[in-house]
């Protein structure tokens, strides 16, 4: 991953993992040891999901730039539907607490998309290579070569 990946990744994981960590010591004290299990799981997962979704939507931009917005929009859509069937499957679990988890995974959801947002926003992202030669200079190149 370039560098600009890298960090907008970490700007967006490391906030998460704080809500998380945070929501697990308030999961822990309200629901118990179960609360802080749900809590913790529900972030990783939600940092695993919307990483793994980050790094595909940046091999796209690169491979397919045409497909960026499409291939984004259907990401989110299958994350968010991923998460929603996770929290079913888990509905009745007795290894953590499932509500903790689900409330766990809606905070930290929402706090990795305004993070990453909020990376964007203030990334120095070009959108045009000042390296590439311009019009001008192409037809100088030609006219001198006649």
């Amino acid at each position: 991953m370039p560098s600009n990946d890298v960090r907008i990744l970490a700007q967006a994981a490391v906030p998460t993992a704080a809500v998380g960590a945070i929501a697990a010591v308030v999961s822990g004290v309200v629901a118990g040891g179960k609360g802080a299990i749900g809590a913790v799981v529900g972030t990783l997962i939600v940092i695993l999901f919307m990483g793994i979704g980050l790094y595909v939507l940046q091999r796209t931009a690169r491979s397919f730039p045409q497909l960026f917005q499409m291939m984004g929009l259907m990401l989110y859509a299958a994350q968010l539907l991923l998460l929603v069937v996770f929290v079913a499957v888990f509905k009745n679990t007795n290894l953590f607490n499932p509500r903790a988890f689900a409330i766990v995974l809606v905070v930290t959801t929402l706090t990795w998309i305004a993070a990453q947002a909020r990376a964007h926003m203030k990334a120095k992202i070009l959108y045009v290579d000042p390296d590439a030669p311009s019009k001008e200079d192409k037809s100088h190149k030609t006219d001198r070569s006649s």
